[in-house]
């Protein structure tokens, strides 16, 4: 009896997030069975408990439906819901979605809009870029480097391919089991990854740190010493912006270690840390609540002590003039990576992306944030990450999830939904720039998610090892997420390894070292040829997304002049070919009666 559907701009123009001060165009179509005596939009601000009404006039007839229309000007900036209602002989009738569906009915559903700052930019070198995410101990080691003492006890692994530390194999874990991969080793990998088309690398923790991971930080102004020294930091941003890459790093400002500078609770450091004396400079920064071994710490963990992001003292030091973001911007780094985002309170972000914009404003800043960031609620209230005073963009959890769970489940309509609705979301300069990962260091690696279907018992994760059957089915997979990962709007994040066939499941086997003549050479080949096309067309490929079809495990869409296609259906499906080219083809894909045909577990991308 009515139709509306906020992805398409014959409902809803223009599409998607818009700049503060845009007029929108709102149509919505009912039925001629249906006699309104009015009709109505209604929005509210998500921070005001008001709604405010526009009426709409019929301006037009489609088929049975006539159409009415409201033209809005939304002048602030906020995330605002949306229905519809109408009158029929004195009845209110209200219209919204039922499990993503517009129905007419109570209890509904409304539809979302994001409405971000008017000068909300993102820098243009890293729209539609690759990106290569480091684990810094596990990526490469340097012999040309000799590591200098660290403070606390380490354990040094003698082989490269040994299994990573864990309460699976050590009783007495401690999370300081090191491989010895350093900055000179990546440096080294340059040449590497530019075959790769990497333009961007984002390196997980390198300041010092008892652990391996560096996610307890020690010293937020010196480089671990088995990395190497902050000269060697500077000098490999140097090299790699020379070879056309710039280096993100990883910022880690919800928490401290508890074996650090700032609170010091073995005495490893000369400073009088938070632990030492109330009278520490650092006091402050944390919160004691049975001074000193009782404290709050990041989920329990007590090694990672929290700090009060808000507290001035740690506010100037990290995010002030003189402070820990721009010291690394001065270094050469070109943005930051945010651990936990949605644990950092707003005024922290707010001061940190004036500090790095400031520093340089073509910085990048991406959060780690695993929902829908635009309308993420945490700790009691909505997050505005993307609103245009916080952050650049985040890592798309929801896109990995919508990616995976597709080329599992084959379900195309779904996937599509899914994707359009993290685009409709979404500010355009924020989704050129999200963080596309299929893997992560916090989650088991892709081709062990798509090879081993059965469950494996944690104890038994450790010496796992996939089938030949396992290993192929995984492997082909791979491939096609991988092909989605490359085609979707946002920057394509490769997790070190993947691209030769490294698996893994959760923390620590995600975090194995690089299978050095151990590479899947074939899978290497398709991640090479898959990242010439992108670079390539990379102006295409952060251009909007639009949907051309999504069915029976086929799924087309366009990026600029391209269009790309992904058939995981069980019958062959076909394309016009006039005026088209194919520019990349993966599996079986061939051309046949003025048709382009893709057999199952097939991709395409044509020029058109």
């Amino acid at each position: 009896m009515v139709m509306y559907d906020s992805k398409l701009e014959s409902f809803k123009y223009p599409f998607g997030a818009v700049r503060a001060g845009t007029k929108l165009t709102f149509n919505i179509y009912i039925s001629k069975e249906i006699f309104p005596e009015s009709v109505s939009f209604i929005y509210r601000n998500d921070e005001k408990n008001e709604s405010l009404y526009s009426y709409m006039q019929k301006t037009g007839e489609y088929d049975c439906f006539n159409i009415f229309s409201c033209v809005v000007n939304f002048t602030e900036t906020g995330l605002f819901f949306y229905r519809f209602e109408f009158i029929e002989d004195n009845k209110i009738y209200y219209v919204g979605l039922k499990n993503g569906e517009t129905q007419i009915g109570e209890w509904l559903d409304e539809w979302q809009l994001t409405v971000y700052d008017k000068s909300f930019k993102t820098p243009d070198w890293a729209k539609g870029a690759i990106m290569y995410q480091i684990f810094p101990d596990r990526f490469k080691k340097s012999t040309d480097f000799i590591p200098q003492d660290a403070k606390n006890e380490r354990k040094i692994h003698k082989d490269w391919n040994e299994l990573p530390d864990s309460v699976k194999t050590n009783e007495k874990y401690l999370a300081n089991d090191f491989f010895m991969g350093n900055l000179k080793g990546i440096a080294e990998m340059l040449d590497y990854l530019k075959q790769l088309g990497v333009s961007i690398i984002y390196l997980n923790p390198v300041f010092e740190s008892a652990e391996y991971h560096r996610y307890s930080t020690a010293d937020y102004l010196k480089i671990d010493p088995f990395l190497g020294t902050n000269d060697d930091f500077e000098e490999l941003c140097n090299l790699a912006q020379r070879n056309g890459i710039r280096i993100i790093l990883d910022g880690v400002f919800s928490h401290t270690g508890a074996d650090s500078l700032y609170f010091n609770k073995y005495s490893h450091y000369a400073s009088i840390g938070a632990y030492n004396s109330r009278n520490s400079p650092f006091y402050s920064w944390y919160n004691f609540t049975d001074y000193p071994e009782k404290y709050e710490s990041w989920w329990g963990f007590e090694n990672l002590p929290n700090v009060n992001e808000t507290n001035p003292e740690f506010l100037d030091f990290i995010t002030g003039e003189n402070g820990v973001l721009r010291y690394w911007l001065k270094l050469g780094a070109s943005g930051w990576r945010l651990d936990v985002a949605d644990e950092l309170p707003d005024a922290f972000l707010d001061f940190l992306r004036k500090s790095v914009k400031s520093e340089k404003e073509d910085s990048l800043i991406i959060g780690e944030v695993w929902e829908d960031a635009t309308n993420k609620f945490a700790y009691g209230k909505r997050r505005r990450y993307l609103l245009g005073a916080e952050l650049d963009s985040v890592m798309n959890y929801p896109w990995r999830t919508a990616v995976l769970n597709f080329v599992n489940d084959k379900d195309a309509l779904k996937f599509s939904k899914r994707i359009m609705t993290i685009a409709e979301n979404y500010p355009e300069d924020a989704l050129n720039v999200v963080m596309n990962s299929i893997s992560t260091h916090d989650t088991l690696r892709a081709i062990t998610f798509f090879g081993v279907t059965h469950e494996v018992r944690e104890e038994n994760t450790a010496e796992y090892k996939m089938t030949p059957d396992e290993y192929a089915q995984g492997k082909q997979k791979l491939l096609l997420a991988t092909f989605l990962q490359f085609t979707l709007p946002g920057i394509a994040c490769i997790y070190y390894g993947d691209e030769v066939g490294l698996d893994g499941f959760r923390d620590p086997f995600s975090r194995k070292t690089y299978p050095y003549g151990r590479e899947d050479f074939e899978i290497l080949d398709f991640y090479k040829k898959l990242a010439l096309v992108r670079t390539k067309c990379r102006d295409d490929f952060v251009k909007p997304i639009k949907i051309i079809t999504a069915k029976d495990g086929f799924c087309a869409f366009s990026r600029g002049k391209l269009l790309c296609a992904i058939n995981l259906g069980t019958q062959v499906k076909t394309i016009d070919s006039e005026n088209k080219k194919i520019i990349f083809a993966h599996k079986n894909v061939y051309e046949k009666d003025d048709k382009i045909c893709l057999e199952p577990n097939s991709a395409v991308i044509l020029a058109t």
